[in-house]
């Protein structure tokens, strides 16, 4: 699912010679400690004939040059807002330290700024695997020729020699390199390893638009992602280590999703899917449910949850009942309009900005097509063995999912299907208490070992009966 905090878009800073320099002009650097993890924001301020110009980089997200639209320096005290992100960070510059707060969305955290990029302190990841790797590794390049684009990625092979059986990997929402990294861990490199010491071929590639792959992914949706999937099992069928016969889809969150959808479309070409927090109901449904969940665990009152679920689901119904885009959003500006409060507004923003961030979020093309996509008719088509598995303490992807994907299998006349529900798992498939998203960084597991253990049995006993 989206993760928490993202912060994308383009910027170019104008810079003049004849300019007057300012004591506030230059690269400031700081660490921001979220959820257990600590990330490096960067202003970069510049003095034009114009006055003030500034970006913003946030490297530890692969985020760089994000317009400041205001930027203000005066009497010691820097004042910045970005309200595409919902951001706000003042502070008072003393010496060489500017001594602030950084908001976002409401959340106020506190935010020095220095001159000297910081250290971060190391965070244990105890299933990292390090090298030598007892198997072959290699970079590799493929083609997209639908959307024109190369996608890089990492092929892991037992031995040099095979055929194997073989797994694609898919990462979940948001841009994701090919180890799905996220908050310290590194989900995909420790699945990849599991099952490449277990004898199966894996190919885990960067999202398109990320690290080394080309394209854009700021304007690509489910769709898209697709045809980059199908672009992954076409390249695996040219190689000789592979075997043809046996090369499954592996997909986490939304690229559970993405996984039958390739599997329905390709039955000729994909042997078995394995949904790691696949999604069995529409997108919509999903997210009602998926807040609800969060919002009770962040101790939100009763009427606050209720009191966002009429909004969205209103929301919601409108986006499913108007196809057209542009009638589309002047109803749905109206509505948020119409039910947001003074109060919900996070300090630091104007109404028009908390709208102007509130329509892009919820109108842009990826959430569109997330929120009416059903994946049910898709997994209907799917024929080819199945293992669906989740965690109990799953927030985003609730476990009922799971019926819900079962039931979708049978009803197309698919019966190899296993499905597991692993007790005290979360999104992330780490052991947990509570499932809250704020503890996947403080968590030191990145993948529970049972259910590694389940995946690559279960692909073991399919493709070697």
């Amino acid at each position: 699912m989206k993760n928490f905090s993202t912060f994308l878009i383009s910027f170019c800073i104008s810079f003049s010679v004849f300019a007057q320099p300012s004591p506030i002009e230059g690269s400031w650097y700081g660490l921001l400690k979220v959820q257990g993890m600590e990330i490096t924001v960067v202003f970069n301020i510049t003095q034009t004939d114009d006055g003030l110009k500034a970006t913003m980089d946030s490297p530890d997200q692969g985020a760089f040059g994000i317009p400041v639209d205001k930027i203000s320096f005066e009497s010691d005290r820097l004042e910045i807002a970005i309200p595409s992100g919902m951001i706000v960070y003042t502070g008072m510059l003393k010496e060489d330290i500017v001594e602030g707060t950084f908001t976002q969305g409401g959340f106020e955290l506190p935010l020095d700024l220095s001159r000297e990029k910081p250290e971060k302190t190391a965070v244990k990841r105890p299933q990292d695997p390090t090298e030598p790797f007892p198997y072959h590794a290699e970079d590799v390049y493929f083609r997209n020729e639908k959307a024109d684009i190369t996608l890089a990625g990492t092929l892991t092979l037992p031995k040099k020699q095979g055929p194997f059986p073989a797994v694609v990997m898919i990462t979940g929402s948001g841009p994701q390199n090919r180890d799905e990294e996220i908050l310290g861990h590194r989900p995909f490199l420790v699945i990849a390893d599991h099952l490449t010491r277990n004898g199966i071929a894996v190919l885990r590639f960067d999202d398109r638009g990320v690290a080394e792959s080309e394209g854009d992914f700021a304007s690509a949706t489910s769709w898209d992602f697709v045809t980059d999937v199908e672009a992954a099992v076409s390249f695996l069928r040219t190689r000789p280590e592979i075997d043809r016969a046996h090369i499954g889809l592996m997909g986490h969150s939304e690229g559970g999703i993405i996984a039958p959808i390739v599997a329905s479309r390709n039955p000729d070409n994909v042997g078995f899917i394995v949904l790691l927090a696949g999604t069995g109901v529409r997108g919509d449904k999903l997210l009602l449910e998926q807040q609800r969940l969060i919002f009770e665990v962040m101790d939100m009152s009763a009427e606050e949850i209720e009191r966002n679920r009429i909004i969205n689901t209103r929301a919601f119904e409108m986006i499913q009942q108007i196809e057209d885009t542009e009638i589309l959003k002047p109803a749905l500006q109206s509505l948020l309009t119409e039910k947001i409060a003074d109060s919900d507004i996070p300090s630091g923003l104007t109404r028009d900005m908390y709208l102007q961030q509130l329509m892009a979020q919820t109108t842009n093309p990826w959430m569109l097509t997330f929120l009416r996509l059903d994946p049910a008719p898709y997994l209907e088509k799917v024929q080819c063995p199945v293992l669906a598995v989740n965690g109990s303490n799953d927030l985003q992807v609730p476990p009922s999912n799971l019926q819900a994907i079962e039931a979708a299998l049978n009803r197309g006349g698919n019966h190899h299907v296993t499905v597991k529900e692993f007790p005290g798992l979360n999104h992330l498939f780490q052991e947990c208490e509570t499932g809250a998203p704020s503890n996947y960084a403080t968590i030191e597991q990145t993948f529970a070992p049972q259910v590694l253990e389940k995946m690559s049995s279960w692909i073991t006993g399919i493709t070697n009966p």
